[in-house]
């Protein structure tokens, strides 16, 4: 009732249009609109009506960036303000479903249905309303169960240079995860790669119960960051229904990249490494929109493109400082044949107390020292200078280590059971 009450108000107000004065690179500069930050405006174009957001106020100007290209504007164009922000579409009716960042299906399938649609804007739990993490979720992947656990409501990065296996690990994880409800956002993806993620690496079967959200390279930035907010809107609408929500997201650092043009294009001064400040208040409001609530839980998992390798550039310092754990892929391990690629030693959950027991600590431990001795000794030991004898550890980690990678590797279509991947890690720790 109340949404169709506002949708009459709406209806009801009188029309008000602006005019574009300018349009320079990704931005459009509109006068005559009493409007607010955020909200959408439709722009005539020579090619028909293209949509806009404002993202910037300056005295009569209201910034717009438009959610298409600007070809066919003209200066002195009409401007109409919607009197809302963009509306994104809520429900079960997603799932199965792949929409484009705005919630338009593109899978070719029929319209939507049993959905509502609502702003992407959200508010992150309050922090005394949390229910706290004490629940492990089966991600699928054994390195990451028994050494990274990973909780229900808990905020993971998984980060690592281009290349070098994040999405196949995501896939890996859709596929192979106890939580009932997927939500991918593909941000900045190629064009080329979207179908063969979703048919190919996702398959019918994690298709099945994921909504999956695309915004490619070339698309405006406005859509790229409207992705983030989508695919976390959708996640936020299946916990409010007492849902346990896995929301994958890969990106993260596209989504700073996006916010950093949109930023420039506002008019702030650039920062750290090119970064508008905006694009640190940016993170923390995004990321900590997942996890638990009263109701249910969103279990975030974001990939962090990190700069050359380098694990501390700007985005990823300041992602891992939200997150609560971050795993690391190693490009070593993946050029030879490693897979999936996960550096044990750097990788850190930081919920790991709360959801292990003391006998499931001590064997990760126990796993975690032998790599880290045969980690230490490699050089020796290529070389040939190491002398059996001299370090017990390293005897252990060497005489085991086939056991060890066996453990460490997984299959790409394989799925490992938790409780398995508990037994095998002790048999192993034991046999040490």
């Amino acid at each position: 009732m109340t949404a169709v009450l506002d949708k009459l108000v709406r209806a009801a107000r009188p029309l008000v249009s602006g005019r574009v004065t300018r349009a320079v690179g990704v931005s459009l500069d509109v006068a005559g609109l009493d409007v607010a930050v955020g909200e959408a405006v439709r722009v005539q174009a020579d090619r028909g009506v293209i949509l806009a957001e404002v993202v910037a106020l300056d005295g009569p100007i209201a910034r717009c960036l438009p959610v298409s290209d600007l070809r066919g504007v003209r200066r002195g164009a009409e401007v109409v303000a919607t009197g809302g922000p963009l509306r994104v579409p809520v429900g079960p009716g997603l799932v199965g479903r792949v929409v484009d960042a705005l919630g338009t299906p593109i899978d070719g399938g029929p319209p939507l249905r049993d959905v509502t649609w609502e702003t992407s804007d959200g508010t992150p739990p309050p922090a005394m309303t949390r229910d706290r993490i004490d629940t492990q979720l089966s991600l699928g992947i054994r390195a990451l169960d028994t050494l990274v656990p990973c909780g229900r409501g808990q905020r993971m990065g998984i980060f690592a240079g281009s290349g070098v296996g994040k999405s196949s690990l995501l896939s890996m994880v859709v596929r192979g995860t106890d939580a009932p409800i997927c939500v991918l956002a593909l941000v900045g993806e190629r064009g080329r790669e979207v179908r063969e993620f979703v048919e190919h690496d996702l398959g019918p079967e994690g298709l099945a119960r994921s909504v999956v959200v695309v915004a490619t390279s070339d698309e405006p930035a406005l859509v790229r960051l409207h992705a983030a907010y989508t695919a976390t809107r959708i996640a936020e609408g299946f916990r409010d229904q007492g849902q346990d929500v896995l929301l994958a997201m890969d990106s993260v650092t596209r989504v700073a990249m996006a916010q950093r043009e949109v930023g420039l294009a506002a008019g702030e001064p650039p920062a750290t490494r090119g970064y508008p400040p905006s694009v640190f208040g940016l993170l923390p409001r995004l990321l900590e929109r997942a996890g638990t609530s009263q109701a249910g839980s969103i279990t975030g998992l974001y990939t962090v493109l990190v700069e050359g390798d380098d694990m501390n550039d700007p985005i990823a310092d300041a992602v891992r400082s939200i997150l609560d754990g971050h795993v690391v892929l190693d490009r070593l391990l993946a050029t030879s044949g490693h897979f999936p690629c996960i550096d044990v030693l750097e990788s850190v959950s930081r919920a790991n107390r709360s959801l292990t027991d003391a006998q499931q600590r001590e064997s990760a431990t126990i796993l975690r020292q032998l790599l880290a001795a045969r980690r230490d000794a490699k050089d020796l030991v290529e070389i040939g200078a190491y002398v059996s004898g001299t370090n017990p550890l390293v005897d252990r980690a060497l005489a085991q280590a086939g056991d060890i990678d066996r453990f460490l590797r997984q299959d790409l279509d394989d799925v490992a059971v938790l409780a398995e991947s508990w037994s095998s890690l002790h048999a192993l720790a034991g046999g040490l």
